[in-house]
């Protein structure tokens, strides 16, 4: 049976400090590992919510490898695309938390960044539905960049919508570079989900209308959701726009949110739900993702997400 969604890239395990304030240049207990990375993150929301999901990455012969397949396998995500590497340690990144909600972070990304083209099985991409690509991954080095440009062509023959979430990351690549290096993927999107800053830095807009405006005029089909955080979101298509406030959380661990508001958005819009009530399944998969210690401890289940939904 095809794939509902299939995704890409840096496939990684978090380390965390175990408390708030403990900075990563002193000795400290740390607490982990956590299976993570962002497209990983993302599918494991997805295939929650009832989507038959892949992903395509890379982790080491080791038992942090381990920890991520056994997550992937325990959540029904297909790790047909995903390559043991011998001589690289799976990635790592290490996380410390700061009482005013900063992160800093530590990475050795390892096996994590070496995508190659021979990961690319076709199987994956057969009957495909939906194709989901982020910046963080394109933003690793030129062969990923290279590999997932490739990805993207065999998506597009396969006939799959194809969705973006620009996931903008400065210490790795420029914003200046970044409008170079995503706008294949950009004008490739059916379904773009960047922040109102990402829009503006990665379009020669000077104001949020107008760069929507640009971006429907280059792809009338389009939809767009620009992700507002706590607030929620605001969802654009050639027939208008929709506000949908975020539902309120306290907040543990910010990690994961985006990735999850996407799983959700992007779920719904293949089950034919409206763009309000897309967005309203992202906003509560997002704001759940924040409410639980650990990347893909808040991507809750269907039925938990509807229960949240309700208030129940």
């Amino acid at each position: 049976m095809p794939f509902d969604i299939l995704t890409i890239g840096e496939a990684l395990v978090e380390v965390m400090r175990a408390g708030i304030d403990q900075p990563l240049d002193q000795p400290g207990p740390f607490i982990g590992p956590y299976p993570s990375g962002a497209p990983f993150i993302f599918a494991v929301q997805a295939a929650r919510l009832g989507m038959k999901t892949a992903a395509i990455g890379a982790v080491g012969e080791d038992a942090f490898g381990d920890c991520l397949r056994d997550q992937l396998l325990a959540d029904g995500v297909s790790v047909k695309g995903l390559k043991r590497i011998a001589d690289h340690a799976t990635g790592i990144a290490f996380v410390a938390y700061q009482a005013d909600g900063s992160r800093d972070f530590v990475f050795s990304l390892g096996a994590g960044v070496h995508l190659t083209a021979d990961m690319l099985d076709p199987e994956l991409f057969r009957g495909l539905r939906c194709f989901h690509l982020m910046g963080s991954t394109l933003s690793m080095s030129g062969e990923a960049l290279a590999v997932c440009r490739r990805a993207l062509d065999m998506a597009q023959r396969a006939g799959a919508l194809i969705s973006f979430d620009p996931n903008l990351r400065p210490e790795m690549m420029s914003p200046q570079q970044a409008r170079v290096a995503f706008a294949p993927f950009i004008a490739a999107a059916d379904i773009l989900i960047p922040t109102e800053e990402e829009l503006l830095q990665l379009t020669a807009a000077g104001a949020l209308d107008e760069a929507i405006d640009q971006l429907l005029a280059e792809r009338p089909g389009r939809i767009i959701a620009v992700t507002c955080g706590a607030a929620g979101c605001s969802v654009y298509s050639a027939d208008g726009h929709t506000d949908i406030a975020g539902f309120p959380v306290r907040e543990i661990d910010p990690t994961g949110a985006g990735d999850c508001f996407d799983a959700g958005f992007i779920t719904a819009l293949l089950e034919g739900k409206t763009m309000a009530e897309a967005a309203g399944l992202g906003n509560a998969c997002g704001a759940l993702a924040v409410s639980a210690k650990g990347p893909m401890a808040g991507a809750k289940g269907r039925a938990e997400v509807e229960r949240f939904m309700r208030g129940d």
